[in-house]
């Protein structure tokens, strides 16, 4: 029997404040909210975006790190019943002005870093964004660390022009009025838009509904039937505004009862020290950050004795570094499995019972995982035989926003076509073979080459251009450039990547960028990656 239950995630939230109101919600840089506390700052919120007119139908968008204004903001405006759009803050102007327009997000909420607030009010009244709440860093310190950020972060803190559209946050979170109720359809109400390239590399905001995202919740924490409710301490290192992160730390840690350690970035010094003193208990990272714990203790003894469960995800996880990270910090490390259309995970090595080296485990609960044919996507392939990942179940988006054709084109039979090729064992164990896509697997990003492609198109040097993922040892992947210039145009590769600054994000510039007389065609004329592919990997094999 099914212990999925259909819920919205605000009702998610308002039963774990109910249960743990008393207990810690979340640590930030020292201070410390008990579940109590943020339930009453999410009503605050939620009621002020009401009183400004946001609910049912509205786009809101996040462009926060980790910090409690994302946790606060992702639940208050899910409360008025509006929709969220999770932002990437190092995307480009660009790349936020696209999906602005998309998704039609009308109001965005920002911290006061200059670096993300400049690029965000650039686009205020250019797009639909019309208005911006900015949320002070400083007011979520301690109070010794505040004055220090005031007087250390002086130059990167941004000055907001408050009026015509930009909003203090304490302007709209100062009523003690509770929001007015909204009555949401779990099962048909769009949370969140989770934009991802989905198997064509074409950026799309995939649908995910309210059950999509509570389902998935549940299904990752009764994966883990270790779990205390309670009790658990998470450490958030990877970003919420990528659905991992959002669904399995963020989403699932408050399904828990869990204490939410918040980290706006990655810094393994600072990790270390932070899992050590905090005595975090679950954590969940890419492959690029357990190799760089792995390296870490190779040097000196690492401080991990408090973790009871580490989870990968993001990117696939080479068996070398599971099997070094196991070795040197006798933590159990379980890879999952899963894609942004699945709000996002499919199947996991369940970190209490069998791991199974090169499988990302069995599929979650109430999910069903098929592989099909490759010359024929309408037959399902029975265990060991090899062919497309296909995989269906509560948590399976409800399509791609206003993009009617290119839904269609990622289901079969109902079920969500994932793009990679992979088999089921005997026990249902999948393994994953290889990608159909063309997408980048970069520290558990998804870079697309179209992206950089196009970049480059803006370059008036460069006539073609095709992008490949080359093996990293740090990043897994990352991403490499190769260009023909135009006749009687001259531009270096130092050039192309100091222009690809301008217009795509550090995690997407290249690892390198070769000059090339001609670049590989099809027999129509169609520029080919796969020579390309198989030189690289003939090359780094040698």
């Amino acid at each position: 029997m099914s212990t999925i239950e259909l819920l919205s995630l605000p009702a998610l939230l308002d039963r774990a404040v109910k249960q743990h109101a008393a207990r810690p919600a979340m640590s930030f840089m020292g201070r410390r909210w008990t579940y109590g506390a943020l339930g009453a700052w999410v009503s605050r919120l939620a009621r002020g975006l009401q009183d400004i007119g946001i609910g049912p139908g509205d786009r809101v968008g996040l462009c926060l790190p980790n910090t409690p204004y994302f946790v606060v903001a992702y639940f208050a405006a899910l409360k008025t019943g509006a929709t969220v759009v999770n932002f990437n803050p190092l995307y480009v102007e660009r790349e936020l002005r696209g999906q602005i327009e998309d998704s039609g997000t009308t109001l965005m909420l920002v911290p006061d870093l200059a670096m993300i607030h400049d690029k965000v009010l650039g686009l205020m009244n250019a797009t639909t964004l019309r208005r911006v709440v900015v949320c002070p860093m400083a007011e979520i310190l301690p109070p010794a660390k505040a004055v220090m950020y005031r007087l250390l972060k002086r130059q990167q803190t941004a000055r907001p022009r408050y009026g015509n559209g930009v909003l203090r946050l304490s302007e709209i979170t100062a009523s003690a009025i509770p929001p007015t109720p909204v009555g949401i359809d779990p099962a048909l109400d769009v949370a969140v838009l989770q934009y991802t390239g989905g198997t064509t590399g074409e950026p799309k905001g995939a649908a995910l509904t309210h059950a999509n995202l509570t389902a998935n919740a549940q299904q990752v924490s009764r994966h883990m039937p270790s779990f205390r409710p309670g009790q658990e301490r998470m450490m958030g290192v990877l970003p919420f505004f990528h659905v991992f992160a959002m669904t399995a730390i963020m989403n699932s840690g408050i399904e828990m009862g869990a204490e939410l350690l918040l980290h706006p970035r990655f810094e393994l010094k600072a990790t270390l020290r932070a899992i050590a003193r905090d005595r975090a208990t679950i954590f969940h990272a890419v492959p690029t950050i357990y190799a760089a714990i792995a390296a870490a203790a190779e040097k000196k003894p690492v401080r991990l004795d408090s973790l009871r469960i580490c989870i990968s995800g993001g990117a696939p996880l080479p068996a070398e570094v599971r099997a070094r990270f196991q070795r040197l910090t006798g933590c159990k490390l379980a890879e999952g499995y899963g894609l942004t259309e699945a709000s996002p995970v499919l199947a996991c090595n369940p970190p209490d019972g069998l791991i199974k080296d090169g499988s990302v485990g069995p599929a979650m609960l109430d999910t069903t995982i098929e592989i099909r044919d490759l010359a024929d996507i309408t037959r399902v392939l029975p265990a060991g035989e090899l062919g497309e990942i296909c995989g269906r179940g509560p948590q399976v988006m409800a399509g791609y926003w206003n993009r009617l054709d290119a839904t269609a084109a990622t289901f079969i039979d109902g079920a969500l076509r994932t793009g990679d090729i992979g088999h089921l064992d005997e026990d249902g164990y999948l393994f994953i073979t290889d990608r159909l896509k063309d997408v980048i697997l970069c520290s558990g990003y998804n870079v697309y080459p179209r992206v950089i492609e196009d970049a480059l198109y803006q370059h008036p040097a460069v006539a073609e251009a095709i992008v490949i993922g080359v093996a990293d040892a740090y990043r897994g992947q990352a991403p490499k450039a190769f260009v023909v210039l135009r006749p009687n145009h001259a531009a270096t590769p130092e050039e192309l990547l100091a222009f690809l600054g301008g217009y795509v994000s550090r995690i997407e510039i290249p690892k390198a960028i070769e000059i090339r007389a001609t670049l590989p065609k099809t027999m129509i004329g169609k520029l080919s990656r796969k020579e390309l592919v198989a030189e690289e990997t003939a090359r780094q094999t040698s």
